[in-house]
């Protein structure tokens, strides 16, 4: 008995450095995560978007091109060509709330170069603060607009795109990293909220 009392004792006096050392283990394992989904500029995604969240797709635009406002109450003056999409925050991981229904406004012409999107499915977006018209894009282009699987809790594996908007003038355009595995949000979530911490 008096054995076991010791190794309990010795057991608990090690718990905290080993809590410790799991959970650098965990936060270097989500970064390495991150940047095999997101790029290796991930940090930079992470810190430039406005908006980031996991969310499912209400509406999105068809391929004809509308006039929109930016909001209820500020039109955009002129005639901006643009586009409206509605989703519902699923898991909000800065700039939006859980569960808030979002309408972003985006100009056609980022919109062209975009992933299509459609009503019902889970996505994982990173989105620039709304311009002072009040239109957004997903930061990088389509680096910032992630497919999930059915569940909206796993990155789906993607092909590698042009990535746009984040390099530096001494580096070229990398492509996007195709994701191989089960990755997910929550994972991910960790790895964005230390980025933006730093």
């Amino acid at each position: 008995m008096r054995v076991s009392i010791r190794v309990l004792v010795v057991a608990l006096a090690c718990l905290p450095t080993f809590c410790l050392s799991h959970s650098a283990a965990a936060q270097q394992s989500d970064q390495a995560v991150a940047e095999r989904v997101l790029g290796p500029r991930w940090k930079q995604l992470s810190r430039r978007a406005g908006m980031i969240f996991a969310g499912t797709v209400l509406t999105a635009p068809n391929q004809t091109v509308t006039t929109q406002t930016a909001t209820a109450d500020r039109p955009i003056p002129g005639t901006t060509p643009g586009v409206q999409f509605r989703f519902r925050v699923d898991r909000a991981i800065a700039g939006v709330e859980q569960g808030q229904i979002l309408t972003i406004h985006e100009w056609a012409g980022a919109w062209s170069m975009q992933r299509p999107m459609r009503s019902g499915q889970h996505v994982l977006m990173f989105l620039y603060p709304p311009s002072r018209l009040g239109l957004t894009s997903p930061v990088a282009g389509s680096l910032g607009q992630l497919a999930l699987d059915p569940s909206g809790k796993n990155v789906v594996e993607r092909k590698p795109v042009a990535a746009v908007g984040l390099q530096n003038e001494s580096s070229m355009q990398s492509p996007a990293p195709v994701v191989k595995g089960s990755v997910s949000v929550v994972q991910l979530e960790r790895a964005i909220r230390s980025a933006r911490e730093e």
